[in-house]
């Protein structure tokens, strides 16, 4: 059978969801392995992996749930959201790619004066104290604090800022590109016959 007949639609939409589910899981692992060894102190960036993780997981659960059933209602959801979730992901992924250092710059500054936990998960792990310069007079949780010799964390925290976009991005539109290839195998499937079923059905 050719890879446009049912079985390997069904065995690709299959294969496509188990991997979401996959990523799915290593999200929520990953945060929570972050949060439990104190990697990360925030609960809202724990949160919001984890919040994206159990909604991937889902989506890719009523996915290969459809795929397994041949269900028409849960594929037409499955392919709905999955479309909603490449144009967003598609966007963010290339304004990550397009972004310029000044634009970078003033994102990074703006998020440093957001939270406090971040900026001391930021100041212990880079080893830095302070966005633009350094105040020995504030309290730093780096090791460096101690010493007295630290550098501020603008220039740190822009090399890595600039790596993990390039690098998000990328990813990201990859990602995309799963997704927008699962609309169109969905797209397909939804409008095939089942060979098992009663041939004259059309399903």
């Amino acid at each position: 059978m050719v890879c446009g007949g049912f079985t390997c639609s069904k065995n690709s939409l299959c294969v496509l969801n188990i991997l979401y589910i996959m990523v799915s899981l290593m999200l929520i692992g990953i945060a929570a392995w972050g949060k439990f060894f104190g990697l990360v102190s925030s609960l809202h960036v724990v949160g919001g992996v984890i919040g994206v993780g159990i909604f991937l997981f889902i989506v890719a659960l009523v996915g290969l749930i459809g795929a397994m059933k041949h269900h028409q209602v849960l594929l037409f959801f499955y392919m709905i959201i999955l479309f909603m979730v490449f144009v967003v992901q598609f966007s963010v992924s290339c304004a990550c790619l397009a972004l310029n250092k000044d634009q970078m710059n003033h994102l990074l500054d703006a998020g440093w004066e957001n939270s406090k936990t971040t900026q001391q998960d930021i100041e212990k792990s880079l080893d830095c104290c302070g966005y633009s310069t350094f105040n020995s007079t504030l309290l730093c949780p780096a090791p460096c604090y101690e010493t007295g010799q630290c550098q501020s964390c603008s220039s740190k925290i822009q090399k890595h800022a600039e790596v993990t976009l390039r690098y998000a991005g990328g990813v990201g539109l990859f990602f995309s590109f799963t997704e927008i290839l699962g609309v169109w195998l969905t797209y397909r499937y939804r409008n095939q016959k089942d060979p098992r079923s009663n041939p004259s059905a059309f399903l």
